[in-house]
């Protein structure tokens, strides 16, 4: 069966599980991503991967705002702490681990890792 042209224009993930996940993109080489950084993935980081791509899919005609996106991952994760509960998961930056494991291009200026103290 030939593909739509909505199939060939905006190419679905092969897994399931992120339906909002870049092209190319799989869960295997994040989590070998993630290992490089130090981070053993578990259930909460996969739904932050899952909540950014969702997001930059949402966002994919305009420029992605790094403070924006904190405020939509601190929402989100607000009733488990917002970003201290996103810190605690990725040290190095939950936009920036995080957009790192999700396969998408960090926005400028998330790089700051001085959020306070989580301990």
């Amino acid at each position: 069966m030939a593909d739509s042209m909505n199939d060939i224009l905006h190419p679905r993930n092969e897994d399931p599980e992120f339906p909002h996940a870049p092209t190319g993109w799989s869960r295997d080489v994040a989590a070998r991503q993630a290992a490089d950084m130090g981070l053993d993935p578990g259930d909460d980081h996969w739904e932050e991967v899952r909540a950014l791509q969702e997001y930059f899919a949402r966002h994919a005609t305009g420029e992605v705002h790094s403070r924006e996106l904190q405020d939509a991952l601190d929402e989100k994760f607000h009733a488990r702490g917002g970003l201290k509960y996103l810190y605690k998961l990725f040290p190095g930056g939950p936009i920036t681990q995080g957009c790192r494991m999700a396969g998408l291009e960090t926005p400028a200026g998330s790089g700051d890792s001085g959020f306070g103290s989580v301990k």
